[in-house]
């Protein structure tokens, strides 16, 4: 359970974030203009996917270890949110990109990777929804979730960097810490990354104990029944 102080730190640092992110002053760079605010938002949303994908396989190896319900509980939930952030870093990257590159979908190499490792964890709930076993579903639930992991980081890190790609810091394009030498944008971004990884591990600390709640109503329903 999140400490309460933990709560509010990410909060503050989100509302600042957020702030920062629309009235600070940006480097005008070239073709980028006003449009590089994006950064704030777009890059810490799929942080926040890596973080939550992580700490959600953490869970699913505990569970192959120990296969307790509590586990795999806590491995679904996070991998939910990591989702929701994933697709939520996707449309604000196509935003940017339609202002930047001229349409939302370019073919870029990191955005085909990155739709292609969220499709791979999306067939991980569909994995979950055919299978009506507890246990046979946590566990190859669980050898999935490892597995899906392990295919996004090559996906989004690494092939796009050996290919020719428009992303900064990827296809010898150089990155935002080569352009931004003034350092304006890092103290705003270090903080929305942060605040981000909070309000994500929160969000899916409640989405557990919401599900876990529902799951002994279930059982005291099934004990009178």
């Amino acid at each position: 359970m999140m400490k309460t102080w933990l709560k509010i730190v990410g909060i503050i640092l989100l509302v600042y974030a957020h702030l920062g992110g629309m009235l600070f002053d940006v480097p005008r760079l070239a073709i980028l203009n006003e449009t590089v605010r994006a950064l704030y938002f777009h890059v810490p949303m799929w942080f926040g996917m890596v973080f939550l994908y992580g700490v959600s396989v953490f869970y699913s190896i505990r569970y192959l270890r120990e296969p307790l319900s509590t586990y795999d509980c806590n491995a679904l939930e996070f991998a939910h949110v990591g989702t929701a952030f994933g697709i939520l870093g996707m449309l604000t990257g196509m935003l940017w990109g339609n202002y930047t590159w001229g349409s939302p979908w370019h073919g870029d190499p990191k955005q085909d990777g990155a739709a292609i490792a969220l499709l791979v964890y999306l067939a991980y709930f569909v994995l979950r929804s055919s299978l009506s076993n507890p246990e046979q579903k946590g566990r190859l639930s669980a050898v999935y979730n490892i597995f899906a992991f392990a295919a996004m980081i090559p996906l989004i890190f690494i092939i796009p960097r050996l290919k020719d790609s428009m992303h900064p810091g990827s296809g010898g394009n150089p990155g935002f810490n080569v352009y931004d030498l003034d350092s304006r944008m890092r103290l705003v971004f270090y903080p929305a990354v942060v605040a981000w990884f909070i309000i994500g591990y929160w969000m899916a600390s409640l989405r557990v104990r919401a599900r876990i709640l529902c799951e002994k109503l279930n059982d005291l329903e099934d004990d009178k029944a």
